[in-house]
């Protein structure tokens, strides 16, 4: 059997929105229209991108700290009706970032299990896999309807509890302070993008081990990362 592509890493997990897929211009439309829909001050593009990888009630909350717990209810279902409209619709445009698609499929190997922790919900996240093509790529999903939202370590711990894999064993991939914060919450490796919502100093900050500038530079990196320790 050759050796897996990432030394000692068994469990690869990637963020999806900023991190897989590119989905600004849905997440930033179907925000602002749940918001003017309910008769209030759109947000901007930058408070819409700061929350992105969120569970969508803690977003809004974010958004909107003087709300309660029913706007924020009735705000969600709003966006979730926006969504559920562009996706029947074919209106959804999530492209996949130049070069994940080699990544995910250089990192095939029987020693390597590949998951996504997201704060889209598993329809959502199932959707967007299947629209490329890597839906049977992944072994483990974490959502943001299965799961604590970012940046409490529970999707980490569930996907490493699915897939039998230790924390020194994992590390997680994404564009936001939250991923980092959450995979080192959870004893895991912590990987950065600089292609996402969130400026790589930030995400430095956040505890990460390294801020990659493109797909092609995760495994190398990785096994740098192995053999060091």
């Amino acid at each position: 059997m050759t050796m897996p592509p990432v030394g000692r890493y068994r469990l690869v997990i990637f963020d999806c929105d900023g991190t897989l897929v590119d989905s600004q211009h849905n997440i930033i439309a179907a925000m602002q229209k749940a918001f003017g829909a309910a008769g209030r001050a759109l947000p901007t593009p930058e408070a819409i991108r700061r929350q992105v990888g969120l569970t969508l009630e803690v977003a809004i909350a974010r958004m909107l700290p003087e709300a309660d717990e029913t706007t924020v209810a009735a705000l969600a279902e709003n966006y979730r009706v926006v969504v559920r409209a562009l996706r029947a619709g074919e209106g959804l445009s999530e492209p996949l970032y130049e070069g994940i698609q080699d990544l995910i499929l250089a990192l095939y190997h029987p020693e390597i299990f590949l998951g996504v922790a997201t704060g889209k919900n598993l329809v959502g996240l199932e959707h967007t896999l299947t629209l490329h093509g890597l839906r049977e790529r992944f072994h483990t999903l974490q959502t943001a309807d299965r799961a604590l939202s970012k940046p409490h370590p529970d999707m980490i711990h569930r996907a490493m509890a699915e897939t039998a894999c230790e924390a020194p064993e994992t590390v997680m991939i994404g564009d936001t302070s939250f991923d980092m914060e959450m995979a080192r919450a959870a004893g895991a490796t912590a990987i950065g993008v600089s292609w996402g919502y969130h400026p790589a100093e930030e995400l430095l900050q956040a505890g990460a081990h390294a801020v990659l500038a493109h797909p092609g530079e995760l495994i190398p990196r990785l096994q740098s990362l192995s053999a060091s320790r």
